[in-house]
């Protein structure tokens, strides 16, 4: 499906993101990874998708906190790879505290990784897609996106911003061959929701999937989190050409949580 394509994804050597850019890498597309971690592990991660797909697969580990370095990562992915199609912009970091005691420092790093560099990616990705006459843009937002949760201001200012954003970025695009969309996850047993569980856990004395229930039932009707895979095969649906007329939107995966 997306054979000589190139997809650029942040935050992608584990979690929500590796789950996106292996769906993405089983469709046939040059995947440039994003992320920090092990040096080792990501190389594994990395060969592992070229050896199983049969791709391109680079890694670059900007700082994504820096505009600079979010457009330099963009640039080196064109010089790489010799193209950028899709973008998909899922990076993010979380802190929970009430407005009156949120760390400064941490409420500028949420909105410097979790807003700021959806604008600077995009941005800079946008002249090479217009020079194509093709591409995708894809936020993960998040449900938080949509409506808002205590405590989690940050957050929720940033995964707001994100999806205005991507309406901005669709409007001042259509009819270009470029869309933009996003995506607004409910519940998703990443490292950053772990924490959240833990932390009932603690809270309530209780175990940790007695914990993870309480999570669920608390917000998300279903019961079941939402996975990589999923979210994975969402994106390269919006990708794909059966979604051409599909910009602007945000699109809740999120078991029920928005409807009610």
């Amino acid at each position: 499906m997306f054979n000589g394509k190139v997809a650029v994804v942040t935050g992608s050597t584990s979690g929500i993101g590796l789950g996106i850019a292996t769906a993405l890498a089983r469709q046939g597309a040059d995947i440039m990874l994003n992320g920090f971690g092990d040096a080792a592990e990501i190389e594994r991660i990395r060969s592992s998708l070229e050896t199983e797909f049969g791709i391109r697969v680079a890694h670059d580990g900007a700082d994504l906190s820096r505009g600079d370095a979010v457009r330099d990562m963009i640039a080196n992915a064109v010089a790489k790879m010799g193209r950028i199609d899709i973008l998909v912009n899922n990076a993010g970091i979380q802190h929970t505290a009430s407005i009156e005691e949120f760390p400064v420092a941490k409420w500028d790093a949420i909105l410097a990784l979790n807003l700021s560099a959806v604008f600077h990616s995009t941005a800079a990705a946008l002249p090479y897609m217009k020079q194509q006459g093709s591409g995708r843009i894809i936020n993960i937002a998040s449900v938080h996106g949509l409506v808002g949760s205590v405590n989690k201001s940050a957050y929720v200012a940033a995964k707001h911003g994100v999806v205005g954003f991507t309406k901005v970025t669709a409007l001042e695009n259509a009819g270009t061959g470029i869309t933009a969309n996003a995506i607004c996850p409910g519940w998703v047993r990443t490292a950053l929701v772990e924490q959240q569980i833990t932390a009932l856990a603690e809270k309530d004395g209780t175990d940790q999937e007695s914990a993870a229930r309480a999570l669920l039932a608390e917000k998300q009707p279903s019961l079941h989190f939402v996975t990589p895979e999923q979210l994975g095969e969402m994106v390269v649906f919006l990708a794909s050409d059966a979604a051409a007329q599909i910009t602007g939107t945000a699109l809740p995966v999120d078991g029920g949580w928005t409807a009610r």
